[in-house]
Parts: structure tokens; sequence; C-alpha cells
């Protein structure tokens, strides 16, 4: 890692069509960062973006849609709270994304997510995804069978021409969001099995955090393995130029949310974006308001 330049955004971004092994990727970041300079460089990164936000919601041609995915304890709530707070709530929407209910399942796997898509000049975050459903599925097939997919009657049929199938929906999903003006940004937090068993204990034996444990997370961790080898097909398949994935260093909470105010903010700066310019009538109308204004007696 480069000394002079351990948050640059682009070192974490995976390239299109790369395979990938998570392996190859560092959960830590050396020395811990300094809470309190993190929380004050955390502070000047919500104040840049929420300067651009406020463009981007005027501008209004353009929506965003960040996407976190993680295994669990990786600090995707946290990011979210800590990150996207100096936004302004009335353009900001945060979906968390649980086990689909029985309504959901009625409609293709997109649809629920769909409905959460920002609007222009918006932005939606997404805290789990469209990606559960090559991943938690990847890992328990039986859950797709839920679906009542025409042909896929048995876990037998769900096999690698099925997942392969189904990164190209999702590649040719969000093409078409892209195509139409939602910029995509995914983050995958990348924590290590040690970090997690240490997070696991913390929310244990600290009855403030006890609230955030529960046995399902513990027995999803014996399936640690597969679901290593889902993200890194998952990764490999759908991160694209136009929809890229960020593997973000998780095993320190302040780095990994730096990191990603870092990618935001650089992704936003990117846009070709500005306040609205007024015309010689809008001014003229102005000019009139405010005339009128100050020739009120009250």
């Amino acid at each position: 890692m480069p000394k002079k330049d351990k948050l640059s955004w682009k070192r974490f971004q995976v390239k299109s069509h790369r395979r990938i092994r998570l392996k190859d990727f560092a959960t830590g970041v050396g020395k811990p960062l300094d809470k309190e300079s993190s929380r004050k460089m955390l502070e000047a990164s919500r104040q840049k973006l929420a300067d651009i936000q406020d463009m981007l919601y005027a501008f209004n041609k353009f929506g965003v849609l960040i996407i976190f995915q993680a295994m669990d304890a990786a600090g995707k709530d946290g990011a979210v709270k800590h990150i996207m707070s100096g936004f302004n709530p009335l353009g900001v929407k945060v979906y968390s994304f649980k086990a689909p209910t029985s309504h959901e399942l009625d409609h293709y796997y997109f649809w629920r997510h769909e409905l959460a898509l920002p609007a222009r000049g918006d932005i939606a975050i997404h805290n789990r995804s469209h990606y559960e459903n090559v991943l938690v599925t990847r890992v328990h097939p039986e859950y797709v069978l839920s679906e009542r997919i025409p042909g896929i009657d048995s876990v037998k049929k769900i096999d690698k021409e099925f997942w392969k199938a189904r990164y190209k929906q999702i590649r040719r999903f969000e093409t078409n969001l892209t195509d139409n003006g939602t910029i995509i940004l995914k983050f995958f937090l990348h924590v290590s099995k040690k970090e997690q068993k240490k997070r696991f204990l913390e929310r244990i034996d600290d009855p403030h955090k006890n609230w955030k444990f529960s046995l399902a997370d513990l027995s999803e961790r014996q399936y640690w393995d597969k679901y290593q080898k889902a993200y890194e097909d998952a990764i490999s398949a759908t991160s694209t130029d136009d929809a890229p994935w960020f593997i973000i260093p998780a095993d320190d909470k302040w780095f990994a949310r730096l990191t990603i105010a870092s990618v935001i903010y650089h992704y936003f700066d990117r846009l070709d974006i500005s306040y609205p310019k007024v015309n010689a009538e809008q001014k003229a109308e102005l000019k009139k308001a405010r005339q009128q204004l100050l020739a009120e007696q009250k």
C-alpha cells in the first residue's frame, strides 16, 4: 500500500471482467487510525458530500444508488450512519432489505429493489440489495425454490448455468439503470473472520449491544467459506466500468468509513453537474419579485 496515499479510492475498485479472490485483498490496514483524527476527517468529507448533494438535487438529472454488502458485523450500519448523516434527508432514502416476504416472492426478484430506486436528484442507499439473490441463495440454493421460477423445481436444476444467467440478469438490470442516468456504486466491506468473532463477542458481552446479536448470525458463520466464494463469483461477474464494485478493508471501521466517503466524493465530483442557470427573463422576474417584497409595509 503506498504510504502517502492510503485512502486513494482507485486502489479499491475491481476492474471490469476481472476474476478476483478475496484472500488477495486485505481486510486490515496495519496500525488502526486515530479515532479523533478520523472523526475530523470524516466530518470534512461529510461537508463536501453535502455540498455536492445539494447541487445534485438542484441539477435533477442523475440519481445515485449506493449498495452495501458484507458479512455480518462488517460495519454496514455504522458506515451508513456516519457517512450519510451529512446528507439532506429530503434527498436520501435508506433501505435495509431482509428476507423477502410472501408478497415480494410473488414478483420477480428485482421487483422490491426497483421500488426503492432513486428518483432524479436523489440518493438511495441499499443496505443489502438485489445481490442477496446471488449470495444467500448461492449458499442456500433451496431458497430459490420459493421464487417459483418456471422450470426450476429442484435444487439440482440450480446449477452453474443458472447462476451464470442470474449474473447476466444483474448486469443487464444495472446497465438499464446507468443508461438512464443512475450512478451505481457498490461496496463490499471486507472483514476478516477473526474480526467478526471479536465483534460478535462484543455484542454478547456489552448489554448495550446485545440487541445487535442474533443466533442466526452465528449460524451463518459456519458457511464462511461458501459466502466468500459466493462474493468472489458475484463481484467478479458484475463489476463493470459503469457499475463498479469496491472492496473496502473493514477490520478498521474508521478506515472503511473514510475510504467509502472518499470514493463517493470522487464519483460525485466527476459528474458534470451545476446549479441551474437563470435566463434573462427569469432574472427580470426575480428583480420584480424583490421590488415587490421591499415595497411591502410589513
